[in-house]
């Protein structure tokens, strides 16, 4: 997804300045929504110290990307957005005479991960901001500090007193924790982002609710393991419930779910939760990353095929609306066609809504990095390729069941293809991933819940009219006007204070 240290005395003198702001910053927000919660942290610190959001990044002063550094891709992602921004500052430098110069910053993951190569290969970077310095970024920016920190894990952990800037419409994310304490031999997350720790309960509903206060629509659950929460806090493996239940009773927002469920640690008492609580969304996103019990025992993942046939039987039978999304990696180190036919057999059999598919990328830091038999690049491409082949007629058949039916949806704005159509999600597709409906009759504001008929079916959108706006939507409690956000690539709208 692609969105637009300094001493507390400095920055209790910034808070005190309600001059002349402090300078135009713009981000570009990289990776996954994890990663977007923390460039709207730093949104929220750098306006409350005077500093001007803006949307151009040829207005800026200050440009900071936030990179992700998970996968290939990702990194290659990050490296070549730095690049760009970089020759932009050069140009500008060289520029018309008089022209203001221009500052780069580099956040995020990368960060604690390669800031010192990136200082040694990008020279253009003028600064950097460490996952631990992220509510620091104001200081940073003002003092133009330019010391690469060392290659080191996260240990910060925000609270709902982080002022914040929203950067989406109608819904937002919700970091229960931090970290991860899982052992997947394919993943370096815990090297940089550090040990697993949750947050607390009632900062956690002192922010819904401030978001609340905002006009969200939709809370999405979210953290590298998000049905771990709680466990370090004394609630066992119910801690994901009892928050639900906390925030169901002590929000009015429409709706709930969470993401990134990893399946040993999954409370089947969630399930009974959605089936009786109509605002926590029949929606389950599990990321199984394979199917063959020797590829997950490779990964170092507990889990096989006949397991996790039994979970989602167990799910359906409790909650019949549900809607089921997961994500598998090709191209593991093993996975030879025997392998890979038990995964294709798994996903025929499954029937999941929405799938995704990932080559594997060998992680230094990683134990699968040194594995043996790994299949070639273009023999994993060929594998993603098949595999979203096959689940291209089962996600067809999943929306046709919709055809037909009247459904609450969030509206989204516009589509980006046409002004024709507007778009918007039903409470079985997340934010970003899973698709859309296409709006081709009648309206409603974005960042708003209304009612469509869905009409048409397609493998990866719908197609549906508008029949009613949100003061018609039965389960969206008290209507009322969301505040006017922006989705922006540099710059997001209006701040949420999440104090409470």
């Amino acid at each position: 997804m692609k969105t637009t240290t300094s001493s507390s005395e400095h920055e209790a003198s910034q808070r005190d300045r309600p001059a002349a702001p402090a300078g135009r910053v713009g981000i570009i927000s990289l990776g996954c929504p994890k990663n977007l919660v923390d460039t709207e942290v730093m949104l929220g610190r750098l306006r409350s110290q005077g500093f001007e959001i803006v949307a151009d990044a040829d207005q800026a002063d200050t440009v900071i990307v936030n990179t992700c550094g998970f996968i290939d891709e990702a990194k290659q992602e990050s490296i070549d957005t730095i690049l760009e921004v970089a020759a932009r500052k050069n140009e500008r430098r060289t520029g018309a005479a008089g022209a203001a110069p221009q500052r780069l910053f580099v956040a995020g993951c990368m960060v604690n991960r390669y800031a010192e190569e990136l200082s040694a290969e990008i020279p253009e970077i003028d600064g950097f901001v460490g996952l631990d310095d992220l509510e620091q970024v104001g200081g940073l920016v003002s003092l133009g500090r330019n010391a690469a920190p060392r290659r080191s894990a996260s240990h910060l952990l925000f609270d709902h007193t982080a002022p914040r800037v929203l950067t989406t419409s109608g819904y937002a994310y919700l970091k229960v924790a931090e970290g991860c304490n899982n052992p997947c031999t394919f993943c370096a997350i815990p090297v940089w982002r550090g040990r697993f720790r949750s947050r607390d309960l009632d900062s956690l509903v002192a922010e819904a609710r401030a978001l609340e206060r905002s006009g969200v629509r939709e809370l999405c659950l979210l953290a590298q393991d998000t049905t771990r929460y709680g466990e370090d806090l004394g609630y066992g493996r119910e801690g994901l419930r009892r928050l639900v239940e906390e925030l169901l009773a002590r929000t009015s927002i429409p709706w709930i779910r969470f993401l990134y469920a990893y399946p040993s640690t999954l409370d089947r008492g969630l399930f009974r939760l959605m089936r009786d609580e109509q605002r926590f969304v029949s929606y389950l996103d599990i990321p199984l990353q394979h199917a063959d019990r020797g590829m997950l025992r490779r990964m170092k993942r507990a889990g096989s095929a006949e397991r996790y046939l039994e979970l989602l039987a167990e799910a359906r039978e409790t909650v019949p609306d549900l809607f089921v999304r997961t994500t598998f990696i090709v191209g593991f180190p093993g996975e030879g066609p025997g392998e890979f036919d038990a995964l294709v057999d798994f996903v025929q059999e499954a029937r999941f809504d929405h799938l995704g598919a990932f080559t594997y990328s060998p992680e230094e830091d990683t134990p699968s990095a040194a594995m043996p038999d790994r299949p070639s690049a273009e023999e994993a491409s060929a594998r993603k390729s098949e595999l979203l082949e096959v689940q291209r007629p089962i996600a067809l058949e999943r929306r046709q069941r919709l055809v037909g039916s009247e459904m609450t949806v969030l509206m989204e704005g516009v589509c980006d293809e046409t002004e024709h159509l507007l778009v918007a999600r039903h409470h079985g597709m997340a934010p970003e991933i899973d698709g859309r409906i296409l709006i081709n009759d009648g309206t409603a504001p974005r960042g708003t819940l209304a009612r469509a008929l869905i009409t048409e079916a397609h493998a990866d959108d719908l197609i549906a009219t508008v029949v009613a706006g949100e003061a018609g939507v039965a389960q969206a409690g008290p209507a009322r006007a969301p505040r006017e956000l922006h989705e922006l690539r540099l710059a997001p709208g209006p701040g949420v204070s999440s104090g409470e």
